[in-house]
């Protein structure tokens, strides 16, 4: 359907692939421009038929059960992002001469003359709570703004609202599925193994966080202490005048923010950025003050800068936010003992950064590992470990690495994988650590062969605390 705006839908067929939170309003959105719409689902739960039940009122035409066979006369596919690649519909679609957009795809192609723009946040980990931030910082500039895309809000309900500037969490699936998004600026944050599975390699995966730069405007947020991010940018095609900016935990250089004794700065956005620095916020206002939060920090007051807020509105907004529940969040304190709560550390790279937080730790892991290795994150934290409490369907692999690394650490091997684990693993946590250490549920894995989501696991974990407190 080429790649400029379609003003047009009526008699259009499209395919919407998958229900859910972006399945739904990109076909109740298309339907109401007139398209004729097929959804298609793999699934034929109860939640699915009940989609389906009010989908069908709207005259969509909804197909359960059989997500890989592609409808006669479909002129488009609107995918939900995580189905991939290589599913047999959309091989059919390609074989047909047939446009795969995804919701974001979908969303971009209908803003109107006024859309709001985007500021958009991508990156292993992280997103969520820069793109809570970010909004959190425009808001506090009187900015009309939200917080959508990957973090759970569809694009499609806040294209064309009544906003000045939208904060957008993008998610590696979804860029892949968004091949003409031009945002006003980008952030990467970091890159790190991640849904290798889906993507293929490393370097498709970073490929696709990478398309969040193109054709940006003003700004390209990279992480200076990950060159791979930079390297993003220089591989960009943005518009003339779009300009690096980089965020760093160190000292600033010229168009870089960092920080200098405890203070966050801005020598991007200032005049005469070879001399001067804009004072923005301390680090003490940062909601915690987590070296790898301080860093969502400086992405977010970037992004934010680039649209043009003050500095004021910076400390402000870092002030207000209060961050969502599992992301290191303190528990309580049990006999001198800490209990930290990171059950959305799903991968390693995010463990690795909660592991780095804390001086001396007894860590329950383990789950799904998606492929992962854990050798580096063993080798690096190994000075920090007290004792070791593992669990899931996974945890030999981290059971091995610690075995080469870190061979002097307590290990407890519970092997079970049933929700009552947790219980026993704070328990055995609770006996490793002395006054002073922190007991930091980081388990560097996916939760879903125990839990339903990190969630459930996190509250879990927050129950067992108090049972044993």
């Amino acid at each position: 359907m080429g790649s400029g705006q379609v003003t047009d839908w009526q008699g259009k067929h499209v395919t919407v692939a998958g229900l859910g939170v972006s399945g739904v309003p990109a076909a109740k959105a298309l339907r109401a421009l007139g398209a004729e719409v097929t959804v298609v689902n793999d699934g034929d739960d109860d939640r699915s038929r009940a989609q389906a039940a009010e989908l069908r009122e709207l005259g969509v035409t909804v197909r359960l059960g059989d997500g890989s066979t592609l409808p006669d006369g479909t002129d488009l596919v609107v995918t939900a992002p995580g189905w991939q690649p290589d599913k047999p519909l959309f091989t059919a679609a390609r074989a047909a001469g047939v446009d795969i957009w995804g919701d974001v795809e979908l969303a971009w192609r209908l803003r109107g003359p006024d859309a709001p723009p985007w500021l958009c946040v991508t990156g292993t980990n992280g997103k969520t709570t820069t793109t809570q931030m970010l909004a959190s910082i425009l808001t506090a500039a009187g900015l009309r703004t939200a917080a959508v895309g990957n973090i759970g809000v569809s694009l499609l309900d806040a294209v064309n609202g009544d906003y000045d500037v939208l904060a957008v969490e993008l998610s590696s699936y979804q860029l892949h599925w968004a091949p003409s998004l031009r945002a006003h600026s980008a952030a990467v944050l970091n890159l790190a193994p991640d849904h290798l599975d889906w993507h293929g390699s490393m370097e498709a995966y970073a490929a696709d966080k990478g398309r969040v730069y193109e054709g940006n405007r003003v700004a390209c947020v990279y992480n200076v202490a990950d060159k791979a991010t930079e390297d993003l940018v220089r591989e960009a095609d943005v518009e003339e005048g779009c300009r690096a900016i980089g965020f760093t935990l160190g000292t600033p250089g010229p168009s870089q923010l960092g920080v200098v004794e405890g203070i966050l700065v801005d020598r991007a956005f200032v005049e005469n950025r070879q001399q001067n620095a804009q004072e923005l916020a301390e680090v003490t206002d940062v909601n915690p003050p987590a070296p790898h939060n301080i860093a969502n920090a400086l992405a977010a007051a970037a992004l934010a800068r680039a649209y043009g807020v003050p500095a004021k509105a910076v400390r402000d907004g870092l002030r207000a936010f209060t961050p969502d529940a599992h992301r290191i969040a303190h528990v309580a304190d049990v006999d001198g003992v800490s209990y930290v709560d990171d059950s959305k550390a799903t991968n390693t790279h995010a463990a690795q950064a909660s592991l780095a937080a804390y001086e001396s730790i007894v860590w329950i892991a383990g789950g799904l590992a998606k492929g992962a290795t854990f050798d580096e994150l063993v080798a690096g934290s190994a000075e920090r470990l007290r004792g070791v409490v593992l669990f899931g369907a996974d945890r030999a692999l981290i059971r091995d690495a610690l075995a080469r690394h870190a061979p002097q650490v307590p290990v407890v091997d519970l092997d079970r994988t049933d929700t009552g684990a947790m219980l026993q693993a704070v328990r055995e946590a609770q006996r490793l650590a002395a006054a002073g250490d922190t007991v930091l549920l980081a388990p560097a894995c996916a939760s879903m062969d125990m839990f339903t989501n990190y969630n459930q696991r996190g509250d879990a974990f927050a129950e067992a605390v108090r049972e044993i407190g």
